[in-house]
């Protein structure tokens, strides 16, 4: 193994001596368990100090690559989370801890409003009546409407977006059908569309969004279903504008000759998004389905979403949950009712608006004082080329600093080196983080 290391070594800095036993692993040269050579024996092969080695070593375990076990050695690690899907594995990386952890793609948990206002807000018991109840609170309903980016016939309450979607495509996709899906675009979309054996057809994007083009060719593959991020597109950042929703829907009306597919939207920024709310439903009612999900902007862990759509669709889906988890809480719907109501929290998720689009601005500012040519994101996420993506995760790691891969969010292999960076976790320090980052992006 010595050798295999030494020999795939092309720098021998730190940052090259982490890239080349990267490379080794993620190639399935090196595999999960296998103990690496001492820090000593390496360093003494290759000509340089042991600090050198050391400090690769620690960049190799800043992104979860190795692990140290004292004395008895260091080792390769597992790369992904054996529990999870696939490509949300990929996403989720090592759960290794970072002095500043730009790859999760959750928003600051500083911004979040506080619930305890609305806690006081639940009934003393819960409701026995719920079996038999309609499954939307008649308050959380209107609510709803008077914020929905178009009239829609039907709004259902589900357990977050991803739940919204799979309960959609469950309602609308079969074994061998097509779906198109946004490339780059969200990894657990994959994931789904793999667990009901759909093919994914990918469409690309631009500074717009989904490109009428590109969806144009799609479609005539005679697709089930269209996935679209209309705002803070994860993991762009890229927000649909009106005129690009009218273009989209019109190429999907002149393609109706060749099917109907049902076009699946998931607004998971909505309320900290600084872009209008813009729907392909506006044009295409009768065939939108419109997810609004509150992680981003009021907690992941209030797992709670809206879709709405034609009154057909929802009450299927509605049905099958009903076999299923039934509904969504109701007391976890007056908690975001209140939550979308109260003035201090309105506020809150305001401010948490403005200052995650100042955050977004002050990186870009600063990655292009460095040499970046970048443009600031909408939401929480930005998306950043660079030269080499194995690279750039392991000049970061020496800096104590992660970043998602890129290659996690294509549709389609064969996609340029990116990484996704979160944005909004950034606080401070805009113009040594927009350093660090350009230098990483410029590592081979």
């Amino acid at each position: 193994m010595l050798d295999q290391i030494v020999s795939a070594v092309e720098h021998r800095t730190p940052e090259g001596i982490a890239a080349a036993i990267s490379r080794l692993i993620r190639s399935g040269a090196l595999s999960a368990g296998d103990r690496l050579p001492t820090v000593r024996d390496v360093a003494a092969t290759l000509g340089v100090s042991p600090a050198t080695v050391s400090n690769a070593w620690q960049a190799l375990s800043g992104v979860g690559l190795i692990t140290s076990r004292g004395r008895a050695g260091s080792y390769v690690l597992q790369a992904a989370t054996p529990w999870m899907p696939p490509h949300f594995g990929e996403l989720a990386g090592s759960h290794v801890v970072a002095r500043l952890d730009l790859s999760s793609g959750t928003p600051d948990p500083e911004l979040l409003p506080d619930l305890r206002a609305a806690f006081t807000k639940l009934p003393a018991r819960a409701d026995t009546a719920s079996y038999l109840s309609s499954p939307v609170l008649p308050e959380l309903e209107l609510q709803l409407r008077a914020s929905w980016p178009y009239p829609v016939a039907s709004l259902t309450i589900v357990d977050g977006a991803l739940d919204a979607i799979s309960r959609a495509l469950e309602t609308l996709v079969r074994f061998g059908d097509r779906v198109v899906v946004e490339n780059p675009g969200f990894p657990p979309f994959f994931d789904l569309l793999d667990h009901f054996g759909v093919e994914r057809i990918p469409v690309s994007l631009d500074g717009a969004g989904m490109r009428p083009d590109s969806l144009d060719r799609a479609l005539r593959m005679a697709p089930a279903a269209i996935i679209l991020q209309p705002r803070a597109q994860n993991p762009t950042g890229i927000s649909m504008t009106e005129e690009r929703a009218r273009e989209l829907a019109r190429v999907v009306r002149a393609n109706s000759h060749l099917g109907d597919p049902v076009i699946i939207e998931d607004d998971h920024s909505g309320e900290i998004s600084n872009s209008a709310a813009h729907s392909l439903g506006t044009w295409l009612p009768n065939r939108t389905l419109h997810v609004r999900s509150y992680g981003k902007s009021h907690g992941p862990d209030l797992r709670i979403a809206a879709l709405g759509g034609p009154e057909a669709l929802i009450d299927r889906i509605v049905a099958r949950r009903l076999l299923g988890p039934g509904w969504t809480s109701r007391m976890l719907q007056t908690i975001l009712y209140e939550l979308l109501t109260a003035n201090a929290s309105v506020s809150t998720i305001h401010d948490a608006r403005r200052i995650y689009q100042a955050r977004q601005r002050m990186l870009s500012e600063a990655l292009v004082a460095h040499g970046l040519a970048h443009t600031p994101s909408d939401g929480i996420n930005t998306w950043i080329p660079v030269a080499d993506e194995k690279a750039a995760i392991v000049t970061l790691a020496a800096s104590g600093i992660r970043a998602a891969a890129g290659s996690s969010f294509w549709a389609a292999p064969g996609g340029a080196s990116f990484l996704r960076v979160t944005a909004g976790r950034v606080s401070d320090d805009f113009d040594l983080v927009g350093g660090l980052l350009a230098s990483a992006a410029a590592a081979r």
